[in-house]
C-alpha cells in the first residue's frame, strides 16, 4: 500500500507531503481545487507521459515520490531481476527537469520508465470513469475470470506450451519452404556439386600452382642466378669462403694477444661454415631446377580450369570454391533426408500441439468454473446497489489457440424485467457500468492480492441511498486492501477511515493547491459542507454526524 506521497513543483502544488494508512482514504474538495492534480502526479509514478507544462517553476525540477509497502506482493524476483535492492518498503520516484528530461528511480536505483511502470502498475490501480469501459472489453473480461479463478499457474503452463508449439510450427513452415525450393533446384545443385567434386580441389591449391607456374616459366633465369650465387660463395677463385679462411689465418697469430680478436675470429669461422651450408643448398636447388615444358603445360591447364570455375561462381580462390562445394553438399543431404526430417518435425509439432491443447482445455475449464461462481456472486452484490432485476451470464466461444488460450468470452446483461441479455456496451448506462465495476472490484478484493485501488469519482451521477451503498462497498473492499477514493458524495465521504481535503489558496503572485488530513471534527464539517454547500449550519453538522455514525455502524 501507499504509505507516503510527496509532490514538489507540479502544477499548482509547490510542496506536498501526505501520509496514507490502511482502510478507506477519502479525498474531497471543491471543483477545481486540484484533486485531479494529485491524481496526475500519481500517474507519473505509473509511467505516464510527463508534460513540461505541469512544471510550475521553470528553474526547479518536478519530483513525485511515493513510499510503498511491497512485502505482501511477492515482488522480490522482480527486484533481483532488475538488480534493485529489495526491502519490505520501496521508494519510487519520478523527476522531470525544466527542459523536459524525465528520470525514474526505484530505491534510488535509476531505472527505465518501462521498469518503473512494470512495478508501479502491480502496486497501484487507478480506476476512473474511463476505466469502467474496460468492462465491455473481452480481454478485461477474460483477465477477470483468470484472477478470480487464480489461473496464474495454468496461464504460465499454457503460455509455455503455446510458445513451444508456435516455435516448432514456424520451424516446420520454414523447413518445408526450404525443401520445396531445394527440390526445385535439385538438378541444378547436383550438376554444380558434381562439377566441383570432379575437380578434386585441395585447400590453397591455386596458391601452390601459381608458385610452381612462376618457377617453371623462369627455370633458365633461376638456374643461372643460383649457379652464380653458388660460385661466388665457394666455387670461384677468390670465393667468399676462401676470403673468410684468409681472414681467419691473418688473425690467428694475434688472437692469443687480444681476447676481442679471438671472439671475432670464432664468429668469422661460424659465418664461413654457415655460408658453406648455404652454398650446398644452392647447389641442390640448382640440380632440381629442370626445364619441364610438359609439367608447365599441366600446371597452366589446371589453373585455367580453376580460374574458369571461379569466374562461373563469382569467387576468387579455391578455398571459396570448397566452401561452395560444402554448401551444395549440405543442401543435397538435406534434400536426400528431407522426408525423414520433415516427418520427424511434423510429429514434434503435433505432439506439442496436443500438449498445448491439453493446457488450453484445463485453462478453459477453470475459467468456466470461475465464471459460474462469478455470476452467482455478482448478482446479490448488484442488488445491494439497486440493480434488483439484473440478469447476467458469461458466454464462451472456442477460438483458435492464441496468446490467451482458446476462449473468447462475452459478459451479457439485462437490467430490466423481460429484457433480453445483451453485451454490456449495448445495454448499460454509465451509472450502471460504474456500479457493476465496483462489484467486480469488490469480488476481486476478496480473492486476489490486489494493489492499492484509487477510485477517481466513479460514483458520479449517483446520489441518496445508492451513494451510501457505494460507500459501504468501498469500506468492505478496504477491509482487504488500501482504497483511496476521490468523491463529491457526502454519503461516500462519511465512510472514510481517513479523510483528506484538497483546497486552493491565493495570494497576489500565485494560486496554490494544498492537501491536508482532517481530524474527526474537520471530517464532520467537510461532510456537512458537502451536504449543504458553503453555508454550514448546525442542522447540516448534525446531519453529517448522523451520516458518519450510520457509516461506521454498518
Amino acid at each position: 500500500m501507499i504509505k507516503t506521497l510527496k509532490i514538489s513543483n507540479y502544477a499548482l502544488i509547490d510542496e506536498l507531503s501526505i501520509e496514507f494508512g490502511e482502510g478507506l482514504s477519502i479525498i474531497t474538495g471543491e471543483t477545481g481545487a486540484g484533486k485531479s492534480i494529485i491524481l496526475g502526479a500519481l500517474s507519473l509514478l505509473l509511467g505516464e507521459r510527463a508534460d513540461v507544462k505541469s512544471i510550475s517553476r521553470k528553474d526547479v525540477k518536478t519530483v513525485v515520490e511515493a513510499t510503498i509497502a511491497v512485502g505482501d506482493y511477492q515482488l522480490k524476483p522482480f527486484f533481483e531481476e532488475n538488480d534493485i535492492d529489495y526491502d519490505n518498503e520501496c521508494i519510487v520516484r519520478r523527476e522531470i527537469t525544466p527542459a523536459g528530461r524525465s528520470r525514474a528511480f526505484i530505491n534510488d536505483t535509476p531505472v527505465s520508465l518501462q521498469t518503473l511502470k512494470q512495478l508501479a502498475t502491480r502496486l497501484v490501480d487507478i480506476h476512473s470513469q474511463h476505466s469502467n469501459m474496460l468492462l465491455s472489453e473481452s480481454r478485461f473480461q477474460l483477465s477477470t475470470l483468470d484472477e478470480l479463478g487464480k489461473n496464474g499457474k495454468l496461464l504460465s503452463e499454457y503460455a509455455e506450451s503455446y510458445n513451444n508449439f508456435t516455435s516448432l510450427a514456424k520451424q516446420l513452415e520454414i523447413q518445408t519452404q526450404e525443401m520445396q525450393r531445394a527440390r526445385a533446384e535439385e538438378d541444378y545443385l547436383r550438376f554444380q556439386y558434381t562439377q566441383l567434386e570432379e575437380l578434386r580441389l585441395q585447400p590453397d591449391e591455386d596458391v601452390e600452382l601459381e608458385r610452381e607456374q612462376s618457377m617453371l616459366s623462369n627455370v633458365a633465369e633461376l638456374k643461372e642466378g643460383v649457379s652464380q650465387a653458388e660460385s661466388v660463395l665457394t666455387s670461384a677463385e677468390d670465393s667468399v669462403c676462401d676470403q673468410l679462411r684468409l681472414v681467419v689465418q691473418r688473425l690467428s697469430g694475434s688472437t692469443d694477444k687480444l681476447q676481442e680478436l679471438q671472439e671475432l675470429s670464432q664468429r668469422i669461422e661460424s659465418a664461413a661454415i654457415e655460408l658453406k651450408d648455404v652454398s650446398r643448398s644452392l647447389f641442390d636447388i640448382e640440380e632440381k631446377l629442370v626445364d619441364d615444358p610438359q609439367r608447365l603445360e599441366q600446371v597452366e591447364n589446371r589453373l585455367n580450369d580453376i580460374f574458369a570455375i571461379e569466374r562461373k561462381h563469382n569467387v576468387t580462390s579455391v578455398n571459396q570454391l570448397l566452401e561452395l562445394q560444402h554448401r551444395f553438399e549440405t543442401q543435397l543431404e538435406l534434400i536426400d533426408n528431407s522426408d525423414e526430417s520433415l516427418s520427424k518435425l511434423t510429429q514434434q509439432v503435433e505432439e506439442s500441439r496436443q500438449v498445448m491443447l491439453s493446457h488450453a482445455q484445463a485453462l478453459s475449464v477453470s475459467r468456466k468454473q470461475a465464471a459460474s461462481h462469478f455470476v452467482k456472486d455478482l448478482l446479490p452484490l448488484a442488488k445491494t446497489l439497486g440493480m434488483n432485476h439484473l440478469q447476467f451470464e458469461i458466454t464462451f466461444t472456442e477460438t483458435q489457440p492464441g496468446n490467451s488460450g482458446i476462449d473468447h468470452v462475452e459478459y451479457c446483461f439485462a437490467f430490466n424485467k423481460n429484457q433480453p441479455l445483451m453485451p454490456i456496451k449495448d445495454t448499460a448506462s454509465g451509472g450502471e457500468i460504474s456500479r457493476l465495476m465496483l462489484c467486480v472490484k469488490w469480488l476481486l478484493a476478496q480473492s486476489v492480492n490486489l494493489p492499492t485501488i484509487i477510485f477517481d469519482e466513479i460514483d458520479t451521477g449517483v446520489s441518496g441511498d445508492m451513494a451510501s451503498r457505494i460507500g459501504t462497498m468501498m469500506q468492505e473492499i478496504s477491509n482487504h486492501i488500501q482504497v483511496i477514493s476521490i468523491t463529491h458524495l457526502p454519503q461516500v465521504a462519511a465512510c472514510a477511515t481517513t479523510h483528506y481535503l484538497v483546497y486552493k489558496t491565493d495570494d497576489q503572485q500565485s494560486t496554490a493547491t494544498h492537501m491536508e488530513r482532517l481530524d474527526s471534527q474537520a471530517h464532520i464539517y467537510e461532510v456537512a459542507r458537502m451536504l449543504s454547500g458553503k453555508d454550514v449550519d448546525q442542522a447540516a453538522i448534525e446531519n453529517a454526524k448522523s451520516l458518519i455514525t450510520k457509516a461506521y455502524d454498518r
